[in-house]
């Protein structure tokens, strides 16, 4: 960043409030960094709740945020209020979770949707992952006793030139009209892209774009504990993109992390560089992560049941 420029300058836009507290941690020392707010806003308390592998903020309706459970979970998504409250669901039609891993939200054609990322792959030997793209239902119409019911309107197939890879961490820039994908079980974890719309009957190979290298690695210590804060708490679980464009979020078993995008920079420049370490999530097994719908906050929650629902508030 051009540490010349007016501080003023970035306050004075939306994508302000990220950029300006990247910018006044990176000329502080490490001693002297004032911590990024952080609280738990909640419990996900709902019974049928209790893998939350995915979150993305409603892009109709402020206070709303939707979530998903892990792999061979129901084919549903869960509607919560930023303090976990369960608001209702939203049953898939003709669809399977096989391993769902993230969900991003978007607007496009002056539409709201939710994409679904069924792209899990432990043992990268699957052939069928794919991003199903649904309709955001409509808030008013969700009530905690009555499931709803959506269809998929497209699907992306998911495939790599390099064979199958194990990805939980997606996001959409509607910009342009990319889905972006992370690949979970490398280091460095390499980045790819799919169209948003491809081509009817199109199967296009995703295109990787360098990787996100300066993603914290465990200690000699940690590398000795086979637990997801052990030795794999470097692999990426979750990964959103704001909003207005401002920044990304990266979520790992170890870290919320960060990554300030630059006016008319890529996603993989942005990501290329070392990202601003949010105070440590505690979380034993964290899979879920999301910006709020204006951008200003970053929630993020882990699978278990009862699950704590955190809030970064970046103001």
């Amino acid at each position: 960043m051009d540490t010349t420029m007016p501080v003023r300058a970035y306050f004075d836009t939306g994508r302000g409030v990220i950029v300006a507290l990247a910018f006044f941690l990176a000329l502080l020392p490490a001693c002297t960094r004032p911590p990024a707010a952080l609280g738990q806003t909640g419990v996900l308390a709902h019974p049928a709740i209790d893998e939350s592998s995915g979150l993305a903020p409603s892009r109709r309706a402020d206070n709303l945020l939707w979530t998903h459970n892990d792999s061979d979970g129901e084919p549903v998504l869960y509607a919560i209020a930023p303090d976990g409250r369960f608001l209702g669901s939203v049953r898939i039609a003709g669809l399977l979770n096989t391993d769902w891993e993230d969900i991003a939200s978007f607007e496009l054609d002056g539409r709201a949707w939710l994409l679904i990322a069924d792209t899990g792959d432990n043992n990268s030997v699957r052939h069928d992952c794919a991003l199903h793209i649904i309709a955001e239902p409509d808030p008013a119409a969700l009530s905690p006793s009555l499931e709803l019911s959506a269809s998929v309107a497209w699907r992306i197939p998911v495939r790599y030139p390099d064979g199958p890879h194990d990805c939980e961490s997606v996001a959409v820039d509607t910009r342009e009209g990319r889905v972006w994908l992370l690949i979970k079980r490398e280091n460095p974890n390499r980045l790819a892209s799919l169209p948003l719309r491809p081509a009817a009957g199109a199967v296009p190979a995703a295109t990787f774009h360098g990787a996100v290298p300066h993603i914290p690695q465990p200690d000699s210590k940690q590398r000795l504990l086979p637990i997801p804060t052990g030795r794999y708490r470097g692999q990426p679980t979750a990964m959103d993109f704001a909003a207005d464009g401002s920044a990304a979020v990266v979520l790992t078993y170890g870290d919320t992390l960060l990554f300030p995008r630059h006016d008319g920079e890529n996603w993989s420049a942005a990501l290329a560089r070392e990202p601003v370490v949010l105070p440590p999530h505690n979380l034993g097994q964290a899979e879920a992560a999301c910006f709020s719908r204006d951008s200003r906050a970053i929630f993020v929650t882990e699978e278990k049941p009862h699950a704590p629902l955190l809030r970064y508030d970046l103001r």
